[in-house]
Formats: C-alpha cells, structure tokens, sequence
C-alpha cells in the first residue's frame, strides 16, 4: 500500500511538473542505480534502478541564484523509494556546469532493519531524510542539458545516535529548460 501511495504522488509531481505555469525554470528526469557502494554509507541490502523526475523553478533573484527543486523517486525493486524539495545552485565552468543541491525527502524504506549477519542497523533511521546531491553537466542545446549526478539520503546522524547507513545512488538525468 505505502509503494502505491509513494507512485501516486511521483506521478502527481510529474502532472504538476508538466502543467505548471511558465514562469517555471525546467523539468528534469533521469535513471539511477540504487544503493551503491561508497564510503558514505553502510550496506542496506536495497538494489535495482531508480526512476527520478523534478522539476527546478526559476533562481531566487537576491538569493545567490537558488533554484528551489521537486524530486520523486521511485525504485524498480520495490526498495526505497522517496519525494521531496530542496535547491540547487548551477555553475557555469565553460563547457560543464557544476550543479550541487541539498534538501529533504520523506521515503518509504522500512523503519527498522538488522543485517543479521553483522547485527548492524541497516534501516535509515527516520522517515524524514536529508538528501545533498551533486551533478556535472553539459548544454547539448540551448534548452536541453545533461548530468551525470550523484544523490544521497541519510539523516546525518541527527535524528538518533546510532548508525547513519544512507543510501547512494549515481546516473545520468536530461534536463529541460522552458
């Protein structure tokens, strides 16, 4: 029931995304693979493909150019999957941008995990997450880019003071500014 929930509000995101007025900046959409190994996170035993879809608002003006983002994800295995917002600011490097966001999710994954092989806490400790992420981009026209990016979720160990496994996920996402 939850994953049904969490798929009826990814697709309400993209609906809104899709027939929100013009003054909006782009949408974006991309796939990634879920859960990978880095330093920054134990393993949760997750797997499979992500399907992420957002949507960026034009920059703050007074800001430095924030652009306050929508994001859902949905993964193909039924694992963790997640909505939130957050901003991101973009910098040009010539070819290439730079684009680093951070912001909050809610997710789906179960509230409490224990690899029983390590008795390590592998549940993501609250339903709320922190989710900083970080993209390099190209301009492949003037309305069309893409990233190759990186995103993260994880309470920072903020919420209880125990493990912080977080989960990592790396792809590519198209964007498309209006």
């Amino acid at each position: 029931m939850r994953k049904a929930k969490l798929a009826i509000s990814c697709l309400a995101l993209a609906c809104a995304a899709i027939s929100a007025p013009a003054q909006a900046d782009e949408v974006f959409g991309g796939i990634y693979v879920h859960a990978i190994d880095t330093p920054l996170t134990f393993q949760t035993g997750e797997g499979g493909a992500d399907f992420q879809i957002g949507y960026r608002f034009d920059p703050i003006e007074g800001a430095l150019d924030l652009q306050p983002y929508v994001i859902g994800s949905l993964n193909t295995d039924g694992d963790t999957s997640f909505v939130g917002v957050g901003v991101s600011r973009k910098f040009d490097l010539g070819p290439v941008y730079l684009r680093p966001g951070v912001g909050l999710v809610v997710h789906d994954g179960p509230s409490r995990r224990v690899d029983l092989a390590s008795g390590r806490r592998t549940d993501l400790g609250s339903r709320v997450l922190f989710e900083p992420e970080i993209a390099l981009g190209t301009h492949l026209s003037e309305s069309i880019s893409l990233e190759a990016s990186w995103v993260h979720i994880s309470h920072a160990r903020l919420f209880n003071s125990g493990q912080n496994p977080g989960i990592d996920m790396m792809g590519v996402r198209l964007n498309m500014a209006f």
